[in-house]
């Protein structure tokens, strides 16, 4: 019984084999982390530019020579360059009444990338006013 207890103590002991595991362990997670920043930075990045589009098209759906039709057109299209036709399939753009003056509103209902460049559809929107100018 001495002999066993012995062996086990001994096996118990020995580290050998132990920096392969420990290695293996702390790379998953490692890797693991930097994916997970990763696709957090790309879901800002698809945000902002979503944001920005919006604004650009209400902006320019907005000018005294423009219609709405075309800021959503122009979202769209600075969407598509930007990140992929995917992510602008949901435009829209309506005069609205923003704080009493005539405005113009941009919409943008998109994917929220969560896994690569796939995500929760219609999870992100974003919404951009801009006041109507015109000729008087």
């Amino acid at each position: 019984m001495r002999v066993l207890r012995a062996r086990v103590r001994a096996a118990v002991a020995d580290e050998r084999g132990s920096s392969p595991v420990e290695f293996v362990l702390v790379g998953v997670l490692l890797t693991a982390l930097t994916f997970g920043v990763l696709q957090f930075g790309f879901a800002v990045y698809v945000r902002n530019v979503v944001h920005d589009a919006a604004v650009d098209g209400a902006f320019h759906g907005a000018l005294a020579d423009a219609s709405p039709s075309e800021g959503a057109a122009r979202a769209r299209q600075i969407i598509t360059r930007t990140v992929g036709a995917e992510y602008a399939t949901d435009v829209t753009a309506d005069p609205t009444d923003a704080l009493g003056s005539p405005a113009v509103q941009v919409t943008v209902r998109t994917t929220l990338p969560l896994l690569g460049l796939f995500g929760a559809p219609r999870a992100l929107e974003v919404s951009a006013r801009a006041p109507l100018e015109s000729f008087d």
